[in-house]
């Protein structure tokens, strides 16, 4: 049995539109508090920059269950892949509500730590303790993305996102119009809000098991979150340190890293999508046993996702002199964008290689490896290039080299990795 490009495209393309609505969102976010000003764009860029870092933490709440569930799917067993759903949930409601409260006390605290402006501190603090209520309810979303990619439904979940986004898209011109930056926050709440309600729903309708805490689930889901935490956190502490320098740098240099980080931020996320269907396919093969046809998977991927890369990086390529004027008007944001926007085009194109392979050791439980890599890319690439570029005085353009390198290294351990095959004998 092989896998054909039907199947893959047939998981990733409801991926993508999910994937893809959030940064979709979060671009016309910066894109209207960007007529705002600078000011309030700096301001935007340090609550995302926090918001992120402490939702994404939990990444294994989609990654890891979706690993976990398609093998379980993959051997014959579905109520058992819908319960681990239950546990994330469990765990994505506990931890958020923890975090909520956390972010909400240190707001202020962190924007100064992040900018040394007080000013942009204080208007960034507004608009991350509205932002904290969307915490728990977003690692719910994470929850319910994970098992139902796990049992190869990626269609309800776009459905549920698109719920929540085209009401929270619509309200943001209205209420920042209104409210100024804090509008901004309750969009996005209102809509996190609908999507969260509606995963609950799906998980109400197919899990017809207990639904009180089982801690033996939950420690295992843990094992693997532990070295996906650490990923993930590396990960952050890298770009927690790019966001500071770039506001070292003034605040053209903070708002134009913020509309590069979203562009980025929105094209690994559309790359993810082939990621996903990769990660859900080769734990279900490698549930019924059979690696030839999980590395029949991340061939096929690989190639597909280099190709759509490539288109990307020609539209970006392109549309060079045009897309940065969307997001600003400001003469020092736009040739603060011009130096790293060509390095964000080579890392496009790199980028559908990586994340492929990334998609498919996530699917066979490879979260080790991925982690060591992760945190040896962040360490020997991206950290040395962004605080060069402080020392330097190297601008946007070194610290964003920083994170060519990260890509560059990340590159060769996955491609290396992948044709071991001993992510195969987990």
């Amino acid at each position: 049995m092989t896998v054909t490009a039907r199947q893959i495209f047939a998981l990733a393309l409801p991926a993508l539109g999910v994937l893809a609505a959030t940064p979709l969102y979060l671009l016309l976010d910066t894109a209207v508090i960007g007529r705002l000003g600078a000011f309030e764009l700096a301001a935007l860029a340090v609550g995302t920059t926090v918001q992120s870092t402490v939702t994404t933490q939990l990444t294994f709440l989609s990654y890891g269950t979706t690993a976990r569930a398609s093998r379980l799917y993959g051997s014959g067993k579905r109520a058992a892949a819908v319960a681990e759903g239950v546990q994330a949930t469990w765990v994505g409601l506990a931890v958020g509500l923890a975090l909520a409260a956390v972010v909400a006390a240190l707001a202020e605290h962190i924007g100064r730590w992040l900018t040394g402006d007080p000013a942009i501190a204080a208007a960034a603090a507004t608009w991350i303790r509205i932002e904290a209520i969307a915490i728990p309810l977003t690692l719910i979303i994470m929850a319910g993305n994970g098992w139902l990619r796990g049992v190869q439904n990626t269609r309800s979940p776009l459905w549920y996102t698109l719920a929540g986004v085209i009401p929270g898209a619509i309200l943001i011109p209205v209420l920042v119009g209104r409210y100024g930056l804090p509008g901004s926050a309750m969009a996005n709440v209102v809509g996190i809000s609908i999507t969260s309600s509606l995963f609950l729903l799906a998980l109400r309708r197919a899990h017809a098991g207990s639904w009180r805490p089982r801690w033996d689930i939950m420690r295992r889901q843990l094992v693997m979150g532990r070295d996906l935490i650490l990923r993930s956190l590396s990960f952050q502490v890298a770009f927690i340190s790019a966001a500071a320098v770039a506001a070292r740098f003034g605040t053209s240099s903070l708002a134009a890293h913020q509309i590069l980080l979203q562009l980025w931020n929105f094209i690994t996320l559309v790359l993810d999508s082939l990621a996903i269907a990769a990660q859900a396919l080769t734990g279900a093969a490698l549930g019924r046993g059979s690696v030839e046809v999980a590395r029949g998977v991340g061939v096929k991927v690989t190639y597909y996702s280099l190709l759509f890369a490539a288109g990307l990086g020609v539209v970006f390529a392109l549309g060079a002199g045009v897309i940065p004027r969307i997001f600003s008007t400001d003469a020092g944001v736009l040739s603060d964008i011009s130096g790293p926007w060509w390095l964000m085009i080579l890392m496009i194109i790199l980028g559908g290689v990586v994340f492929a392979l990334d998609g498919v050791l996530l699917g066979a439980g490879d979260a080790a490896f991925l982690r060591t890599i992760t945190i040896a890319s962040v360490l020997g690439g991206f950290l040395p290039g962004v605080w060069l570029s402080l020392l330097l005085d190297a601008g946007l353009t070194g610290l964003w080299g920083g994170l060519l390198a990260f890509i560059l290294i990340r590159l060769v351990a996955v491609v290396w990795r992948f044709r071991s095959l001993r992510w195969a004998r987990l």
